[in-house]
């Protein structure tokens, strides 16, 4: 029982090192002073280019990916992936490092779908750039790409506890979404520009 629970702990203590902050200030900059204030890739690549938005959006994916791969290969059973994988993605929307104030959670959540249900993630990565490459909103593209991913999941996987886990995190994908939610209604949302 004990190396499981360490698992679930260094799982959120990984997803709570924020990426995108890290990043700017080794560039000299505080990405939570820049555009929507959010440590996100999103944000980073807007504020600080393509590049570093890359990296940030790579060091992310990887937070979720690594502690589910690791708990996978450890061989845990379903249960104890999806906490891992749920605790990962808590580290990064709720990171201790920055009084529990974190990002949206849309690059970390993509790490821990790869691990859990890669399969699922291709056709909702095809939902995702479908509908950025309508509307070119980042975040209507998240939202509608977190809201397929319980579904696809569960005609994929049929696994209980992994639908479970992902319907958890896509709720709070879209959440922490609202003020996104709230500017796509009144047409001040940002269009992505590649």
């Amino acid at each position: 029982m004990l190396p499981k629970i360490v698992f679930v702990i260094a799982s959120y203590l990984l997803g709570s090192v924020p990426t995108g902050l890290l990043l700017g200030k080794a560039l000299g900059v505080d990405i939570r002073t820049y555009g929507s204030g959010n440590i996100g890739a999103t944000n980073v690549y807007r504020a600080l280019g393509r590049r570093v938005g890359v990296i940030t959006l790579l060091g992310d994916c990887l937070k979720g990916l690594v502690p589910v791969l690791a708990a996978r290969w450890y061989g845990l059973p379903d249960i104890w992936v999806a906490a891992v994988g749920l605790a990962a993605f808590l580290g990064h929307i709720y990171t201790v490092f920055l009084r529990f104030k974190g990002g949206k959670g849309v690059a970390t959540a993509l790490g821990v779908f790869l691990g859990s249900s890669p399969l699922a993630v291709l056709i909702a990565l095809g939902v995702f750039a479908l509908i950025l490459g309508k509307w070119r909103y980042v975040s209507l593209a998240s939202i509608t790409a977190a809201a397929a991913m319980p579904l696809i999941v569960a005609v994929i996987d049929r696994r209980p506890l992994i639908i479970i886990m992902t319907l958890l995190i896509a709720t709070l994908v879209i959440w922490k979404h609202r003020e996104n939610i709230g500017r796509l209604k009144t047409g001040t949302e940002h269009r992505f520009k590649a």
